[in-house]
């Protein structure tokens, strides 16, 4: 996918995996310039765990430093803030209730950062499902036996939902999930 940050600076929040390094690449690429501090970016990419069993960074400390972000863009003119996060944000796991809760609590507070700071700064999310290269990246296992499209995705589909949100003429979408998970929040038999 092709879009024209012409220059936009792009910021990372959290941990880096497969799928940030996929989609920091397309932004600049695709003529982003990758900037340290978070405060002075024009898109702001919030990584979290994507795989259950990871530690996660307290929501609300993440909360707080995407809200000084928007505050910052808001007062430059616009911005815009992606969350990546795991599909469970939207639809829990029994076997992975934790990681669904704080999941599920990011995904609220990406909502509440929506409303506050739409029209200038647009915030949105990327739910991931089973994502995988070499090894699963993103998901668990047990999700490709209730996903629709019966395969794991791969990182240029994840890094293509990512782009949409960043790119200049998407300018009517905030507060959003796209769940880039196969269908899996639609078909989850929930028996696992």
């Amino acid at each position: 996918m092709e879009i024209d940050l012409n220059g936009a600076a792009v910021a990372l929040d959290g941990e880096t995996n497969p799928i940030v390094d996929a989609v920091l690449a397309a932004l600049r690429a695709n003529g982003g310039t990758v900037v340290e501090a978070g405060d002075a970016a024009d898109i702001l990419l919030m990584s979290n765990p994507l795989r259950p069993g990871t530690t996660m960074q307290d929501p609300r400390c993440q909360h707080a430093d995407a809200r000084r972000a928007a505050v910052a863009m808001a007062e430059r003119g616009g911005g815009r803030i992606v969350f990546l996060v795991s599909a469970t944000a939207g639809m829990p796991m029994r076997r992975h209730p934790r990681f669904s809760m704080e999941n599920a609590t990011i995904l609220a507070g990406m909502r509440a950062l929506a409303m506050e700071f739409g029209p200038r700064v647009l915030v949105n999310a990327v739910g991931f499902g089973a994502v995988e290269d070499e090894t699963m990246v993103s998901g668990d296992r047990a999700m490709l036996s209730h996903t629709p499209v019966g395969r794991a995705g791969c990182i240029e589909e994840a890094v293509a939902a990512v782009l949409f949100f960043c790119d200049p003429l998407n300018t009517y979408t905030t507060g959003q999930m796209l769940g880039v998970d196969g269908g899996w929040t639609a078909g989850y038999g929930r028996n696992f």
